[in-house]
């Protein structure tokens, strides 16, 4: 596997390496020492897939809470995605930017993302497909999100939406945590 690191501290782009002879080709996509020995949450708690029916569907932006935030590996398995991550996690030096990635089951990338990420992608063709692996088990107490059209990320989505649940559409403006003052209790 090939990994490329993002300009957020912790996000990868993870690529196969193909090796190919006249059959065809064989590549890894994981492998919990590659994981590891880069740092990253290598556990395996749960694997999900997400199915889109039509071209410009947004999902997002969503993350879990701690005491249960999950790190996720996404891969496009059918059609395309553009896959936007932004960085939530207090005090990083990336605080609130986020990237996009197209994943495509052509180009067979995977986005490495990060507990305290959120995270959320278009379609970029009809009835296109995602495969998830996940750190931790999904909570529903612990879900939250970020609205799609936040400007306090700017997102730049490709595609005009043309699916999106009420949910992710009216998620409340992001306001970050507030330091605690002087005196009170946390």
């Amino acid at each position: 596997m090939i990994f490329v690191e993002t300009n957020l501290r912790g996000a990868f782009l993870v690529e196969p390496d193909l090796f190919e002879d006249e059959r065809g080709f064989f590549a890894r996509t994981w492998s919990r020492e590659e994981f590891e020995r880069r740092g990253l949450d290598a556990r395996l708690a749960q694997c999900a897939l997400s199915y889109n029916r039509r071209e410009g569907t947004l999902r997002g932006m969503h993350y879990q809470r701690e005491p249960h935030a999950q790190a996720k590996l996404v891969r496009c398995t059918r059609g395309a995605v553009y896959d936007v991550i932004v960085d939530l996690r207090p005090g990083s030096p990336t605080f609130t930017r986020w990237i996009a990635a197209e994943l495509t089951a052509s180009n067979r990338r995977a986005l490495y993302v990060p507990a305290g990420f959120a995270h959320g992608y278009q379609a970029l063709e009809d009835d296109t497909e995602l495969a998830y692996q996940v750190t931790e088990d999904y909570r529903p107490e612990a879900e939250a999100g970020v609205r799609w059209d936040d400007p306090a990320f700017g997102i730049s989505w490709p595609l005009e939406v043309a699916v999106i649940s009420p949910r992710d559409r009216d998620f409340p403006d992001f306001r970050p945590p507030q330091p605690a003052r002087p005196g009170e209790a946390l």
